[in-house]
């Protein structure tokens, strides 16, 4: 009688199951799970802690300089304060709500940095969403060269394209309240990088899903749509965030396409409190963090989309 083995369920010839692994672990022995594992360890979770602090300190020292009487501002450093403190809210009255000629005035100038950034990212973001998806997933004549020519245009200098853009927007810079000019500058240059980092994400989706799509019938437009756009909601919110940072934070382009306090935003007005000589230290203390507020706001409002991008895939495996 030949020797069979009759245990319910198991099969001599098949071939051992290796460890499994729980939904989203990564496996310690490799390249993935050492990094991981490095990364988490209590002595990177301490320098972790030591470089925030010392990144977070110069911030730190800003507010609080904001928040002093003129004369300590001028004549000590921000860390006297704990020896002697002293708290007021001056500065900030009087660059904000200012009227004098010498004084801050940023409400209005403020308005108009929210006017130019916000629709400026709406644009770029938009426009490179869409410009990154035709030239993954569209099937035309010259795709990869137009690719290729967005790419390139990285290469170009800010300032070499300062002056010939406004030469050709001359004709309409009073478009859109004196705005049009500037959203114009900022779209396009904001638009090559924007287009190849959202190529590199769309290119990485699984095929299967506009195969998928296609059968049921659905067009370019609605794959994009209803597809396309929530599978990379962490690229688009990375995106926005260094595109908000940058337009709003930009002094070159808006010393170029803007003029008056009529459409003038913040960077421009802080540069001329500054001055040549930079007397006016407590109204740029002061100045300076009112100019951060929003992109602080922003940062942390689209975070966990931001993190999650850094981290995760277009979908999960």
């Amino acid at each position: 009688m030949s020797n069979i083995s009759l245990e319910k369920g198991k099969d001599d010839n098949a071939p051992e199951a290796g460890p499994r692994y729980k939904s989203g672990e990564v496996p310690a022995n490799t390249m993935a799970g050492r990094v991981r594992r490095k990364l988490t360890s209590r002595t990177a979770s301490v320098v972790s802690i030591i470089i925030a602090i010392l990144w977070t300190i110069p911030t730190f020292g800003l507010f609080v300089s904001s928040l002093r009487p003129e004369n300590d501002i001028k004549t000590t450093g921000w860390w006297k304060f704990f020896t002697n403190p002293s708290l007021t809210l001056d500065n900030y009255n009087e660059v904000v709500f200012g009227t004098s000629a010498t004084s801050g005035r940023l409400a209005s100038y403020f308005v108009n940095s929210l006017t130019i950034t916000v629709p400026a990212v709406v644009f770029s973001v938009t426009l490179a969403a869409m410009a990154a998806y035709a030239l993954s997933w569209l099937n035309f004549r010259g795709r990869d060269w137009i690719f290729i020519g967005v790419f390139t245009l990285q290469i170009v200098p800010l300032q070499m394209a300062l002056i010939p853009l406004l030469q050709i927007l001359g004709d309409y810079t009073e478009w859109g309240g004196g705005f049009f000019a500037v959203w114009f500058a900022h779209t396009c240059f904001g638009l090559p990088l924007g287009v190849f980092l959202l190529h590199n994400f769309m290119s990485e989706l699984p095929k299967d899903l506009f195969e998928a799509a296609r059968v049921d019938g659905a067009g370019p437009a609605m794959t994009f749509r209803r597809i396309v756009l929530p599978l990379i909601t962490p690229a688009l919110a990375s995106l926005t965030i260094f595109q908000f940072l940058w337009i709003w934070n930009d002094l070159l382009v808006a010393l170029v396409f803007t003029s008056g306090p009529d459409t003038r935003p913040l960077t421009v007005r802080l540069a001329e409190l500054a001055g040549t000589r930079g007397n006016d230290w407590q109204r740029l203390t002061s100045g300076a963090f009112v100019s951060m507020v929003i992109p602080i706001i922003v940062f942390l409002s689209l975070q966990r989309y931001f993190v999650r991008g850094l981290l995760a895939g277009g979908v999960k495996g």
